[in-house]
């Protein structure tokens, strides 16, 4: 049986360049890998004829020899191009695309060649602060407990003097293979633990790692009008990267205080205020305190209900960007008086004795009462 032609056996044209011919042996050998094709019985051998004509191909001197003579260019040399009896040579062709293939077989992107140096990780701080800190920008010094690099080996892992070596296991490649059967499997070296060095004279500050734990302080700008849930980022602040690698980021969450006063929504507050029986019924002034710690003077209309609110602008909030001041919101809350005298108890009977229309909405009220128990009889 006549060989295909190996362009159309990978589906590219004569003139492909080196990119394309991988590109394509890569996209055949998913299609055609037998691990995805348990059911196709031809799938093992059209995978092997895509791995004998990428091993062609791939090659300069041969793909010059095939381009001229054809399948003829290698029957004088034992009946096939890679020597290994008509399948080509397996291990070295796939080895070509194996790093970007294996992640799509095994579930994970394992990626090629050794260990690099990696970025470190980010860190969380949870910060409290007050309201009043809240309002105004301020510099807080923290400390935040992290693994920083080593300064005695300068984050190597290596004694001074010394310098690490390329593992001898797996040739610095931070992985090693071996093959079972048709398949080839990769594992992480198990003597250099992926990083594709060993360090034969470690560091005796930091044992080899690179890194070291310590506590730093760090001085924080807290921007006026923070919230809780507010999120700033210190850049390079995080833990140390290994071998050497960037550091990460520290994140500070911020989580504003209940204030025994004021009730905060947005950049808005809400503070309650309780006055007399008098001076809601004839009026007055009062002074409220507000969050930059001055006062100011309300004007309190006769006849005030509880519940009653005003509103003070720009006695609010500052907003974390902008600077634009929210209100504050007062609440009247009319105390009923206690611990009331004999001669005041007398004077509020008089009073009521004498204000029989001084209080509309329990007037209002009442009437309706009168109207719902008159209708209900009308049914009976």
């Amino acid at each position: 049986m006549s060989k295909r032609d190996y362009y159309e056996t990978l589906g590219i044209t004569k003139g492909a360049n080196a990119d394309e011919i991988k590109k394509a042996y890569r996209t055949k050998a998913k299609e055609l890998h037998p691990d995805r094709n348990t059911e196709n019985p031809k799938a093992e051998d059209l995978f092997k004829e895509a791995n004998e004509a990428y091993e062609v191909l791939k090659d300069n001197d041969k793909k010059a020899a095939y381009d001229r003579y054809g399948h003829a260019a290698f029957e004088g040399g034992g009946g096939n191009p890679g020597g290994f009896g008509g399948q080509g040579n397996f291990s070295n062709s796939f080895s070509d695309v194996f790093d970007d293939l294996f992640g799509d077989f095994m579930g994970g992107n394992r990626g090629g060649g050794r260990q690099r140096a990696s970025r470190g990780s980010d860190l969380r701080y949870n910060m409290r602060v007050t309201l009043e800190e809240a309002y105004k920008s301020l510099q807080k010094t923290i400390s935040v407990p992290t693994a920083v690099s080593c300064e005695p080996c300068g984050g190597s892992g290596a004694a001074s003097g010394s310098e690490p070596s390329k593992c001898g296991t797996c040739s610095g490649m931070g992985k090693v293979r071996a093959q079972q059967g048709f398949f080839t499997v990769e594992r992480t070296c198990p003597t250099c633990s992926g990083a594709g060095q060993v360090i034969k004279n470690p560091c005796s500050s930091c044992r080899g790692a690179g890194r070291t734990e310590k506590e730093r302080s760090l001085s924080v700008n807290i921007p006026s009008g923070v919230e809780t849930g507010t999120r700033i980022r210190l850049s390079n602040e995080g833990e140390a990267g290994a071998l050497g690698g960037p550091k990460g980021d520290l994140y500070i969450f911020i989580e504003v205080d209940d204030h025994s006063i004021f009730e905060r929504e947005g950049t808005n507050l809400f503070c309650r205020i309780p006055v007399s029986m008098t001076s809601a019924a004839i009026g007055g002034d009062i002074e409220v305190p507000s969050i930059d710690g001055g006062r100011s003077r309300v004007k309190i209309p006769a006849g005030s209900q509880t519940g009653r609110q005003m509103r003070l602008r720009s006695k609010g909030m500052p907003a974390v960007r902008g600077g634009a001041l929210g209100d504050m919101f007062i609440e009247l809350q009319v105390e009923t008086p206690v611990n009331l005298t004999t001669k005041q108890k007398e004077l509020l009977k008089e009073f009521e004795e004498l204000s029989p229309d001084n209080s509309p909405e329990s007037a209002g009220f009442f009437n309706k009462v009168k109207g719902f128990w008159d209708g209900v009889k009308g049914r009976d």
